[in-house]
């Protein structure tokens, strides 16, 4: 395979700012410059330009969220931390996935308990490009699985957009580190110490961001150039969700589809205005959708919000085991950080008798919008739910009945792992390395269940390129099938520690963020 060579870098000097360029960048702004005879040559340089970035990894789970890679190279099968691998450095903790774009990769890391990071470097070459550090300020614990560098950046040619939950949005130039924009943004809130972990996703001239937390829960479009807030949907009507925007393209023109808790809602991109719902969903979703050819396929898992707060602090150590929820029970719960009286505004709307503690409806009723109730109630026997179903795009109002085109019930949902969608079928992988298959037409198994070989944790989404799977573990491990339907298993690497963030994949290789390092491993090394 013949080794691809990274554009060539020199010194351009605007007045008193001095930055690095590309052959690529340059002389795209030589022609556009120069070509104002023609539209066809201004279309001509446009598709090249396009082609030029044909295999970026731009965004969480790549183009579309998808999982799916167009690369026309061949990727690795065999590798582990050394093997296979031109190039890996250490990036600082975190679990936030890289992107690549424009021959630059980026990827955050929390260096110490007050320094986020943000890396650039070269990703044919390794080299590190920029490094840009900032102090976060007060942090609130997470659960172990996350991290404080959650984030996964969204880049293009010539930005690099990233979000951290005490700094806000911020894009800089990808060549040079330097900022571009801030946005302020609403510091989320989250009872139950999941943490943050939503990253920014890129359609056309906007950044699309949602936050689905226990105080602000919001949708937005920022302007890509300037930051500004072109429109904002607030999300009252939601609980905690990490489900990430996609996009569906329908005859009536594309709609930005969100899920989150109950309701599968399709957005206008130019307004903001919901366009439709379905009631379908759960009490939250922590996986993303997937979006092809005007459909919408979905994998969640979740329980009731009664049960969730009777075992998380009714049943804890801090709790008294009554079946009974006290403000003071969540405040010790929470920890030392103030549970803000926001918070507990929703504790008084479920307090029916004002006794000062929940029990029973009355703990559906605070945790829940009284206009978008979803999941299993109080009463339920067994209060974990879980199905994949696929819907229609384009519809209007309520859709819930006539846009569902199937829904599967199933007990091998991961309530983290996103679907992988690809050939007619639906790929679910689960911890202890349970994967279940999927017709996308009927949603019908098309085989029973089936352990793959690594029983460990999963939190990564799988990824595809070059007719294979890649599956990475929490445990290091990063399996390779086969995508056909059997999912042959070609390969199990060891990448000798814990992997939370999704990999990314472009132009022969593959990226992988294990807990403390960016590893590069490409075909034949």
């Amino acid at each position: 395979m013949q080794k691809t060579q990274p554009a060539k870098q020199r010194l351009v000097i605007r007045g008193d700012d001095i930055q690095t360029t590309d052959d690529r960048t340059d002389c795209a702004r030589c022609w556009t410059g120069l070509v104002t005879r023609g539209s066809l040559c201004a279309f001509l340089i446009l598709c090249w330009l396009v082609s030029a970035h044909a295999e970026d990894w731009p965004q969480f789970r790549g183009p579309n969220c998808s999982g799916i890679s167009n690369t026309t190279q061949s990727l690795p099968t065999e590798f582990s931390d050394t093997h296979n691998v031109p190039w890996s450095t250490k990036v600082g903790e975190g679990v936030g996935g890289p992107v690549v774009a424009a021959g630059r990769v980026f990827v955050s890391g929390l260096l110490d308990d007050q320094t986020v990071a943000l890396f650039a470097f070269d990703s044919t070459t390794g080299e590190q490009l920029w490094t840009r550090q900032w102090t976060p300020g007060l942090l609130s614990e997470v659960h172990a699985t996350n991290s404080h560098a959650s984030t996964t950046p969204a880049a293009d040619a010539d930005h690099v957009y990233f979000y951290s939950a005490t700094l806000g949005m911020t894009a800089l130039n990808a060549q040079t580190g330097q900022d571009v924009w801030h946005q302020n943004l609403p510091e989320p809130y989250f009872v139950f110490k999941w943490g943050p972990a939503m990253s920014p996703v890129l359609y056309k001239d906007k950044v699309l961001f949602c936050q689905d937390d226990d105080l602000y829960p919001a949708m937005y479009a920022l302007d890509k150039q300037t930051g500004e807030i072109l429109w904002k949907d607030s999300r009252d009507d939601m609980a905690v969700n990490y489900s990430h925007p996609v996009i569906c393209e329908t005859p009536h023109g594309d709609e930005i589809i969100v899920a989150g808790t109950g309701m599968l809602i399709g957005y206008d991109p130019q307004t903001g205005r919901r366009l439709w719902y379905a009631k379908t969903l759960l009490r939250n979703i922590k996986t993303t959708p997937v979006s092809f050819d005007g459909k919408i396929y979905l994998s969640v898992q979740s329980g009731g919000i009664a049960n969730q707060w009777l075992a998380a602090a009714d049943a804890s150590e801090t709790g008294n085991n009554d079946g009974k929820l006290s403000k003071e029970e969540i405040q010790a719960f929470v920890g030392e950080i103030k549970v803000p009286a926001e918070f507990f505004k929703k504790f008084d709307r479920g307090d029916l008798n004002q006794d000062g503690l929940l029990e029973g409806e009355e703990l559906d009723l605070a945790f829940l919008h009284p206009d978008n109730f979803a999941g299993a109630s109080f009463e339920a026997e067994d209060p974990a739910d879980q199905f994949v179903l696929a819907f229609r795009g384009g519809g209007r109002g309520d859709v819930t009945e006539t846009h569902l085109l199937w829904k599967q019930e199933t007990k091998d949902t991961d309530h983290i792992v996103s679907p992988l969608v690809l050939d007619g079928r639906m790929l679910l992988v689960k911890g202890g390395g349970i994967t279940t298959l999927f017709d996308t037409k009927l949603g019908l198994p098309l085989r029973p269940r089936k352990r793959i070989p690594n029983a460990s944790e999963y939190f990564a989404s799988p990824v595809y390129g070059d007719g294979k799977i890649y599956v990475a573990a929490d445990n290091g491990m990063v399996l390779v099938l086969k995508n056909d339907e059997d999912y042959e298993v070609l390969a199990k690497n060891d990448m000798g520690e814990s992997i939370v963030g999704t990999p990314a994949i472009s132009d022969g290789n593959l990226y992988i963020r294990t807990r403390s390092k960016l590893i590069c491993v490409a075909q034949n090394r």
